[in-house]
C-alpha cells in the first residue's frame, strides 16, 4: 500500500497535462515492444483519469484538440518510429503540445487556453474556429523562425525531447507546420475526392491525378498529405502505386522512380511497416484471427509490389521490402514454433499466401504476359512513328 500511496502522490504533482504526457508515453513505448515494470498500473490510474471509456486512443483537452483539428485526417493511432510520409502519430500531438505550452509560446498558449475555455462556454463555436485559426498562424510564423538555423532548430529538438523520447515527434512537428501552413487547401481538396473509390482504374488515377498536379502546383510542400487523403479512399492502400506505376514509361523500377507520384511507393511500404507492428502486438495478445487478415494484408501488397515493379529487388524500394518481409517472417516464425510440429498453426497456412499456390503463379504469368503484350505494342508504335 505504501508504494501505491507514493505512487500516487507522485502523479498528483505532475500537471494534468504532464499526467497526460507520461500515459502517452508510455503507450508509446508498449506499442514499440518496450516492457516497462509498473507500466500497467500507472496507464489504468491514468486512462481513468483522462479517458472515461478506458481507451488507449489518446483524446485531446478541448484547446489541443480545436488547434489540431486540421490534422485529425492525417492522424494514424500507435507509435511508428518509422517514416510514416503524409501522416502523423496521434500519440505525438500530447508532447507537443505541452511543448508549444511550456517552451514555444507559453504566454501565448495561455491566453489561448483561456479565450478557448471562455468561448466554448459561451456556446459560440465561430468564435473558438476563428481563435483557434489566429494561434495556428501564430504557431506557424513562430516554428518558422525557430526551424530558420540549425541552431535553433536543434535547441527546439532538445526541449520537446524533454517531453518524449519518440525520434518522430519533431519530424511530426515539421509535418504539422506544413498542414497548417496549407490552411483550407487541404480540406478542399479532401471534399472533392470521390466517398470510395473501389476501383482504382485508369480512368480513376487519371481523375486523381489531374487533381494532384493542380495541387502541387499551389502546395508544394503539403502535397504528401494529398497523397495521404486519397490513400484513405481506396479499397486497399497498396493500391496507390497505381499514381506512380501507371504514369510510367514501363514497368522497369527505374521507369516508376522517375514519375512525378513516385513516393507513393515509399508510403505504400510505410503502410506495410505499419502493419508489422499491429501484427506484433496482435501476436503479443495472442489475438491470432487478426494476426490472419493482417498476414494476408501483408502478403498481398508484397505480391502486388513485386508483380506490378519489375527490379524492384535490385533497388531501394525492394532492400526496404525485404528487411521488412524478413521481420515479418521472423514473428511469424516465432508464433508457430510455440506449437509442436504435427499441429498446424493459421499463420503457416499456404491460403494465406495465396499467391504462391498453382492458381496464383497462373495469374502471376498472366499478368507478365499482358505487359509483354502491351511492351511490344508500344515499342512497334514508337517504331512506326520514327519511320
Amino acid at each position: 500500500m505504501n508504494e501505491i500511496d507514493r505512487l500516487s502522490e507522485f502523479l498528483q504533482r505532475l500537471t494534468p497535462l504532464s499526467r497526460s504526457c507520461l500515459l502517452s508515453e508510455l503507450e508509446r513505448l508498449e506499442l514499440c515492444g518496450i516492457d516497462m515494470p509498473g507500466s500497467a498500473d500507472v496507464q489504468a490510474r491514468l486512462r481513468a483519469e483522462f479517458r472515461k471509456d478506458g481507451s488507449t486512443q489518446a483524446r485531446a483537452t478541448s484547446p489541443s484538440r480545436y488547434f489540431f483539428a486540421p490534422l485529425e485526417l492525417l492522424l494514424i493511432d500507435g507509435a511508428p518510429e518509422h517514416p510514416n510520409m503524409g501522416r502523423i502519430s496521434r500519440n505525438t500531438l500530447t508532447p507537443i503540445w505541452e511543448w508549444i505550452c511550456r517552451d514555444l509560446l507559453p504566454t501565448m498558449a495561455r491566453d489561448y487556453i483561456k479565450a478557448i475555455n471562455d468561448q466554448v462556454t459561451a456556446n459560440n463555436p465561430k468564435e473558438v474556429l476563428k481563435i483557434a485559426s489566429i494561434f495556428q498562424t501564430k504557431v506557424v510564423k513562430v516554428l518558422e523562425n525557430t526551424l530558420a538555423s540549425t541552431e535553433s532548430t536543434e535547441f527546439a529538438r532538445g526541449k520537446l525531447a524533454q517531453y518524449t523520447a519518440s525520434r518522430s515527434a519533431f519530424d511530426d512537428v515539421k509535418k504539422m507546420q506544413q498542414v497548417l501552413r496549407a490552411g483550407a487547401a487541404l480540406p478542399k481538396f479532401n471534399e472533392k475526392l470521390p466517398e470510395k473509390i473501389a476501383k482504382f482504374d485508369d480512368g480513376q488515377v487519371a481523375q486523381i491525378t489531374a487533381r494532384l498536379d493542380a495541387f502541387k502546383k499551389a502546395h508544394p510542400e503539403a502535397l504528401p498529405f494529398a497523397l495521404a487523403l486519397v490513400a484513405r479512399r481506396l479499397k486497399t492502400s497498396w493500391q496507390l502505386v497505381h499514381l506512380a506505376t501507371r504514369a510510367a514509361a514501363s514497368k522497369s523500377a527505374a521507369d516508376v522512380a522517375a514519375t512525378p507520384y513516385a513516393c507513393v511507393v515509399a508510403m505504400v511500404l510505410d503502410r506495410l511497416d505499419d502493419k508489422r507492428l499491429a501484427l506484433r502486438i496482435a501476436l503479443r495478445h495472442n489475438r491470432v484471427l487478426i494476426a490472419r487478415d493482417l498476414l494476408a494484408e501483408i502478403y498481398d501488397t508484397e505480391y502486388a509490389l513485386k508483380v506490378r515493379i519489375d527490379g524492384i529487388e535490385h533497388c531501394e524500394w525492394g532492400v526496404r521490402l525485404q528487411q521488412l518481409m524478413d521481420a515479418i517472417a521472423a514473428l511469424v516464425a516465432a508464433e508457430v514454433s510455440r506449437f509442436p510440429a504435427n499441429v498446424g498453426h493459421i499463420l503457416g497456412s499456404r491460403r494465406l499466401r495465396s499467391h504462391d499456390t498453382l492458381g496464383g503463379k497462373l495469374s502471376y504469368l498472366a499478368w507478365k504476359g499482358r505487359d509483354a503484350v502491351q511492351d511490344g505494342a508500344a515499342a512497334f508504335r514508337k517504331l512506326i512513328g520514327q519511320t
